[in-house]
Formats: structure tokens, C-alpha cells, sequence
């Protein structure tokens, strides 16, 4: 019998893990602050940051013509109402 898509999806696995006790009592906290638990916390973290580190891997194949194109439009300066508008905000550093 094989295994179909909604019988694997569901199934979950143990991960174990070693940590310090201030590690642990930092992940706590911030579990606690969004209302998790630390597993629901650690789980969602990590599907992050696998998520994050494999896009950051994607390649984009272009050709000369439009590789070219991207160059130039990076070189140009940033300009129009919306520039303006995020260079004039208040800045939340400089209180």
C-alpha cells in the first residue's frame, strides 16, 4: 500500500533537539509572546528560515538583452512620489 498525500501530510515526525537553558528560555518567551507553543513556535521558525534559505538558492536565467535592461534600471536613481514620500517619513530611530 502506498502512501497517498493526505495520509503523508499529516503524519508528523519527532524532531529532537539540544539547546541551552537561556536559548530555551528566549524561545519560550517569544512562543509566549505570540501566543504558541514552543513547538508550534520552533516548527513555524524553521519552516521560515528552510523557506528563506532555499529562495535565496533560486537561480533566474535571462538573455543578454533583458539582463542588460536590469542593469541599467538598477543604475538609474529612485525617484517619484512614493520615493519621496518614504524619504520624507519619520524616521523610528531618530526620535
Amino acid at each position: 500500500m502506498t502512501d497517498t498525500p493526505s495520509t503523508t501530510e499529516s503524519q508528523t515526525q519527532a524532531v529532537n533537539l539540544r539547546v541551552r537553558r537561556d536559548v530555551r528560555t528566549l524561545i519560550d518567551r517569544a512562543a509566549k509572546a505570540q501566543g504558541k507553543t514552543r513547538s508550534d513556535f520552533m516548527i513555524d521558525a524553521a519552516r521560515r528560515a528552510a523557506e528563506e534559505s532555499l529562495l535565496d538558492q533560486a537561480l533566474v536565467r535571462v538573455d543578454q538583452e533583458t539582463y542588460q535592461h536590469f542593469l541599467e534600471v538598477l543604475d538609474q536613481p529612485p525617484t517619484g512620489e512614493g520615493y519621496e514620500r518614504l524619504m520624507s517619513a519619520a524616521k523610528p530611530w531618530q526620535d
